[in-house]
């Protein structure tokens, strides 16, 4: 059969590429084979909603990522038996093998500073520190056996995000995204939204990594204009930039018919979402018609200043208006000295927020199919540090806490020894909180895949199973 096909629509012999000449060029088996391969490489950009592998119990995500490692042992692991070693040095047997990230692992140990208090029907004890989050415990699915491979914050925290301690993998917002797409048109798919320090881990935590630039995270700034540069300069009125835009997209448009790159139309996009981020985005950001008891209920006292608990309440309107992917970071946990002041003055900041998002999810009806994610990247020594108020690094056993639909509620997966050091029973990687989000989000972890480098890539690489203890 005889292969049709076009020129290149262009008179520089130089914008004749090599994709280009293997797509329209190739004839027979290998051209077969070279398109084929070519298109493997080629990802869809984020566009109308994808069909899942199974019916979904969720369908979007907030991730309250609290970077920085918050301890355990002081707000979610009641260890009285650590309280009762305070000042003593730990097991031998506990240390054989054993690395700390910079103290010596033969400190002394050091109690949990606050008392834990039991709540609601399921009695679940948690941190003093923790009032507000106690009001929701019985919606709360608790975590307690936490672990992962990374003992450094900026390694832990891409691990956490992307499934690899290495740079240049998606994060879970962007495979979340590349799966399912995006309900909304009219704001991105995956926001990002940042209080307290910047993340050790940067951008590559909401990174798209080898998918396409569509699907990463795409940072709200918290006063002015949400993105740089979003409103017109002067003198540019409205009929001048749409006309600006339609010459612009016919350009790449033309570029995009003759190379194929993914990029291309990834821009036109971009393009597009920026004009309709121009009236889309000022009416989220404005907190003014938000009724003051919603305001009180998240401490909201000043809807124009920057907070966690004002970045919480963006999130139950980002999802309101069809938003994927939420992810809040708020790195604030780093407590190697001054734990006793330095973890009350947290809690102070984010407890009522983190509880007040989880009440107006649910009497607006929002939270059977949204994940909340409440976690960091590790967590703290039973060990001292700092003299006798610090704690070090520790990723042996964390906890998090997840709600929302599909996860059992008034639930506690897993337990850690006496000591809070090591993992007792039903351990959770980070490769199984993967596997399992994907999967109350209708995606099998195994078959959510993208070919790059001439492998297959997931956000689990080979590993991960879902957790089904925590499922209803």
């Amino acid at each position: 059969m005889k292969r049709s096909f076009e020129k290149p629509r262009v008179t520089d012999a130089c914008s004749v590429t090599r994709r280009w000449f293997l797509r329209e060029c190739g004839v027979g088996l290998a051209g077969i084979a070279a398109s084929s391969l070519l298109a493997h490489e080629r990802p869809a950009v984020t566009g109308p909603v994808r069909r899942p592998h199974f019916a979904p119990k969720a369908k979007s995500v907030i991730y309250l990522f609290h970077a920085g490692a918050p301890s355990h042992l002081e707000l979610f692991d009641p260890k009285p038996e650590l309280a009762r070693h305070d000042g003593r040095l730990p097991p031998p047997e506990l240390l054989r093998g054993y690395r700390a990230a910079f103290i010596n692992p033969n400190s002394a140990l050091l109690g949990p500073k606050y008392k834990f208090v039991r709540h609601g029907r399921s009695g679940i004890e948690i941190s003093e520190l923790l009032p507000h989050t106690g009001s929701i415990v019985d919606d709360l699915c608790f975590i307690r056996s936490m672990h992962t491979d990374a003992v450094n914050h900026a390694p832990a925290q891409i691990m956490m995000n992307t499934g690899s301690q290495q740079f240049g993998r998606p994060s879970f917002g962007s495979w979340t995204l590349y799966g399912l797409g995006s309900e909304t048109q009219d704001l991105p798919g995956y926001v990002v939204l940042n209080s307290a320090k910047g993340t050790s881990g940067g951008a590559s935590n909401y990174g798209h990594g080898f998918l396409s630039t569509a699907f990463g995270g795409v940072p709200f700034r918290s006063s002015g204009d949400p993105i740089l540069y979003l409103s017109n300069p002067s003198g540019i009125d409205a009929r001048a930039q749409r006309d600006s835009l339609d010459t612009l997209n016919r350009l790449n448009q033309q570029a995009h018919n003759v190379i194929g790159d993914p990029e291309i139309a990834a821009r036109i996009q971009a393009y597009e979402m920026a004009y309709r981020l121009q009236t889309s985005a000022p009416e989220l950001m404005d907190l003014g018609h938000e009724q003051r008891s919603t305001l009180d209920l998240y401490g909201i006292r000043d809807v124009n200043e920057s907070s966690y608990a004002r970045n919480c309440l963006l999130a139950r309107r980002l999802v309101e208006r069809g938003v994927r992917f939420v992810q809040l970071f708020h790195e604030a946990w780093d407590q190697h000295g001054d734990l006793t002041r330095a973890i009350r003055a947290n809690c102070d900041q984010t407890d009522r927020a983190s509880a007040a998002l989880i009440k107006d999810l649910k009497r607006r009806g929002l939270l059977e199919d949204t994940i909340v994610i409440w976690g960091g990247e590790f967590c703290r020594t039973p060990m001292v540090q700092g003299g006798n108020d610090g704690r070090d690094h520790h990723n042996r056993c964390f906890t998090m806490w997840l709600t929302g639909g599909g996860l059992k509620k008034g639930h506690v997966h897993g337990t850690t020894d006496e000591f809070g050091f090591n993992i007792a029973d039903d351990p959770v990687h980070v490769h199984d909180l993967h596997a399992t989000l994907l999967h109350l989000l209708g995606l099998d972890h195994e078959r959510l895949t993208f070919r790059f480098q001439g492998r297959d890539y997931r956000l689990t690489d080979v590993h991960g199973n879902v957790v089904r203890d925590i499922l209803y």
